[in-house]
C-alpha cells in the first residue's frame, strides 16, 4: 500500500510522567525525582523550561506560569513547565524560555510500504548468516551485504550483547517474535503518548506511522540481534507529536541507561527544550542517531541539524538515505551539516500482528547507524569509562570515518560535499575500532 509521502512525515508527541526509571508514582503530582504523573501535555499550546534551584517551589511556579510542572530538576538545574499561556512574565531569576509544544512538529519518518510489500514474519531462524543469506529476513540481504553487515557480525561476537537500545518512536508490537528475549524489563517501558506503561504501536495497518516503530526497533535487531530493545512510546498513529514528551523521553532512557537513543522523528524548527534533553543524554554518555527528513531538500530537520553543532555534537550522527546503488534516496534530506549514509530504502522488518513489512525514509537509515553502535558498543562494555580509542564520542567518530564516499558517483554529484562522510560501512568501522584498541 503506497500512501502520499506528505502524510507520513513523523513527529513529536505528548505526555506522561513519573519517578525514575522503572517506578511511577501514584498521584499527578511531583515525586521525589523531579517528574510529573497523569499530566498528558498533548492539550497545551506551549512548553516552559526554567532554571531553578532546590529553593525554588513546584507549586509556585506552576502558578506563577499559570501551567503545569511536569519534571522538576534542581539538581541539575532546570523544570519544564505545559502551559497554554502566550505571555511570560518578566523573571530574570528563572531565565523562562517558551517554545511551541504543537503536535504540528513535522517528522524525519517514512515514506510508506514499500509496495504494500507485507508478509508473515518467519519464525524459527537460529543463524543471522548462512550461504550468503540473512537468514533473519532474507529479503534485506543485499542491503546487509552492501554495509558488510556478515563481515561486521564476526569481529563483533557479542552482537551487541549488554548494550540497550532507546527507540523513542510509536511504540513496538511488543508481542512480536522478532522482539521476544530482546525487550528492556517491562518496569522500564513507558508510553509518553496515552501515559501509562505499555508502548505498543496503536492503529490501523497501512495508514498513519502505525508499524514505524516496530519497524525502526526490528532494524536494530537486525544489526545488532543481541541488544536490548528499550520501547519508548512518543508518537501517535498518525505519527505526529510534542516537545515535551519527546524531552521527557529522552531523559527517561537517560535514567534506564541507555547507551544509544534512536530518534526517527524530527521538526521543520530548533525545539531548545529537545536540544537540551538531548544535551543532557549526551552529557551522560549516551549516543543519539537521528534521521534527516524526508522532504528531498538541501536542509536537515531538527535536531538533526544541530547534530553537528550542538554541545555535544561528538555523540550525536545525524543520518540520510541512499539506495541500494549508494545514491541518494529522492526522498533524503542532504546538507553540508549531514554525517552520514545509510540504506533507508525498502528496508525489511518486523510490522504489527507478527507481520514483516518494508518501509523507506531516513527513519529506517537511523536505526541502522544505532544498530551499528550498538554492536560496536557490544565489544566495548566498558565504553563510558573506557580509554579514548573506546569512549562513546570515539565510537562515533569511527562510524563516521569509516564510511564509503559516495558523493562522487555520477547519481551523486549534485550533492557533493552534502552527503556526510558517505555511505555506512560497518566491516571497515569495527576494524578500525579494533585498530585503535591495538595503538593504545
Amino acid at each position: 500500500m503506497n500512501l502520499p509521502r506528505s502524510s507520513l512525515m513523523l513527529g513529536l508527541l505528548t505526555s506522561g510522567l513519573l519517578s525514575a526509571c522503572g517506578s511511577v508514582a501514584p498521584a499527578p503530582s511531583l515525586t521525589a525525582a523531579g517528574d510529573a504523573v497523569a499530566t498528558p501535555t498533548a492539550s497545551y499550546p506551549y512548553a516552559v523550561t526554567l532554571a531553578v534551584t532546590a529553593a525554588d517551589a513546584p507549586e509556585q511556579l506552576a502558578a506563577r506560569y499559570d501551567g503545569k510542572v511536569i519534571a522538576f530538576r534542581p539538581q541539575q538545574g532546570y523544570a519544564l513547565l505545559a502551559t497554554r499561556s502566550a505571555t511570560l512574565p518578566q523573571d530574570s531569576a528563572h531565565a523562562p524560555v517558551r517554545e511551541s509544544n504543537a503536535r504540528a512538529v513535522s517528522g524525519g519518518g517514512m515514506t510508506a510500504f514499500a509496495s504494500g510489500k507485507a508478509t508473515v514474519w518467519a519464525s524459527g531462524k537460529a543463524t543471522v548468516w548462512a550461504s550468503g543469506q540473512f537468514q533473519v529476513v532474507p529479503e534485506n540481504t543485499s542491503i546487509w551485504t552492501q554495509i558488510h553487515l556478515e563481515q561486521a557480525q564476526k569481529l563483533a561476537p557479542h552482537l551487541g550483547q549488554g548494550v540497550k537500545v532507546a527507540m523513542i518512536d510509536t511504540g513496538l508490537d511488543l508481542s512480536h517474535e522478532a522482539f521476544q528475549g530482546s525487550l528492556a524489563p517491562q518496569n522500564e517501558w513507558r508510553d509518553f503518548y496515552d501515559d501509562d506503561n505499555d508502548p505498543s504501536d496503536v492503529g490501523t495497518f497501512g495508514e498513519g506511522g502505525y508499524g514505524h516503530g516496530t519497524n525502526t526497533a526490528g532494524i536494530v535487531l537486525q544489526i545488532a540481534p543481541a541488544a536490548t530493545i528499550l520501547p519508548l512510546r512518543a508518537l501517535g498513529p498518525d505519527g505526529s507529536g510534542d516537545v515535551l514528551s519527546v524531552a521527557r523521553a529522552i531523559d527517561w532512557a537517560v535514567s534506564c541507561h541507555a547507551s544509544v537513543i534512536n530518534l526517527s522523528l524530527g521538526t521543520g524548527s530548533r525545539s531548545k527544550i529537545i536540544q537540551d534533553a538531548m544535551d543532557r543524554a549526551s552529557e551522560a554518555g549516551v549516543l543519539i542517531t537521528v534521521s534527516a527528513g524526508n522532504e528531498g531538500q538541501n536542509r536537515l530537520n531538527y535536531p538533526a541539524d544541530d547534530a553537528a553543532s550542538g554541545k555535544h555534537k561528538d555523540r550525536v550522527i545525524s543520518v540520510g538515505s541512499v539506495s541500494r546503488l549508494d545514491l541518494k534516496s529522492s526522498f533524503s534530506n542532504y546538507s553540508s551539516h549531514l554525517e552520514l549514509m545509510a540504506p533507508g530504502e525498502e528496508v525489511y522488518g518486523p510490522a504489527p500482528h507478527n507481520m514483516l513489512a518494508a518501509w523507506s525514509g531516513t527513519s529506517m537509515s537511523a536505526p541502522v547507524a544505532a544498530g551499528a553502535l550498538a554492536l560496536a558498543l557490544g565489544e566495548h562494555p566498558d565504553a563510558r569509562l573506557a580509554a579514548p580509542s573506546s569512549s562513546p564520542e570515539a565510537v562515533a567518530a569511527h562510524l563516521l570515518a569509516s564510511a564509503d564516499p559516495v558523493d562522487a558517483l555520477p547519481g551523486n554529484l549534485p550533492y557533493r560535499g552534502k552527503l556526510g562522510s558517505g555511505r555506512a560501512n560497518l566491516e571497515t568501522f569495527l576494524r578500525s575500532l579494533k585498530a585503535g584498541d591495538k595503538g593504545n
